[in-house]
């Protein structure tokens, strides 16, 4: 092991206070504007990574992670639901006006599905359960489509850091290749939904 990482692992709270930091990094990460500095996702992978040296099981930090992306899901529809229009006016959320265009157009465009596609874009991950509170989203569909997209992603994410093996390099080189993946993906539903519309207005 790599004297860097052997440092790190040791300065790492253990147990139950390590499983918390990965809750709220997960859950924070899904909130909005707050999750725009925390690389959410590059933690929970390295967590992943660090299973195969004793830190964690790979069940339990599938568990913790899903759980605080859920979480997060539910807290940024909430406040997107009860005081959306409050928060759209304060200076932080002004100085991203773009992102929450992006968003809003994310959501109108893709519905229900936007909440599964945004859990895995990051600068739109924690706007899109806000803009779907803002925008009346039924609270059933709000939480099937999060349900959904926090497993998958509790697993996907810890799972790549897993799979990289002895190497940070090829855990980073797993996850680069799984976004390539989502991308290709998201295109192809854009294109079928865009496809769909135009013929049914022709």
């Amino acid at each position: 092991m790599e004297y860097w990482l052997q440092q790190f692992i040791e300065i790492l709270p253990v147990g139950t206070p390590y499983l918390l930091v990965l809750l709220i990094v997960s859950f924070t990460e899904s909130l909005p504007l707050i999750g725009l500095i925390i690389p959410g996702s590059t933690l929970v992978v390295f967590a992943g990574f660090l299973v195969l040296h004793g830190k964690c099981s790979l069940l339990l930090l599938m568990l913790v992670t899903s759980s605080g992306a859920l979480l997060g899901d539910l807290i940024s529809f909430w406040l997107g639901l009860k005081y959306g229009s409050k928060l759209l006016k304060l200076r932080s959320f002004q100085n991203h006006h773009h992102l929450i265009k992006q968003a809003e157009y994310f959501f109108v465009n893709h519905g229900g599905k936007s909440i599964f596609f945004a859990r895995f874009i990051g600068p739109i991950r924690g706007m899109t359960p806000f803009i779907a509170g803002l925008s009346g989203m039924p609270e059933k569909l709000l939480v099937r489509y999060a349900l959904i997209s926090a497993i998958l992603w509790g697993i996907c994410y810890p799972g790549l850091g897993y799979l990289g093996g002895s190497s940070w390099e090829n855990a980073q080189s797993l996850s680069a290749r799984f976004g390539l993946i989502l991308f290709a993906i998201l295109i192809a539903t854009i294109l079928h939904t865009w496809v769909k519309r135009t013929f049914k207005k022709s």
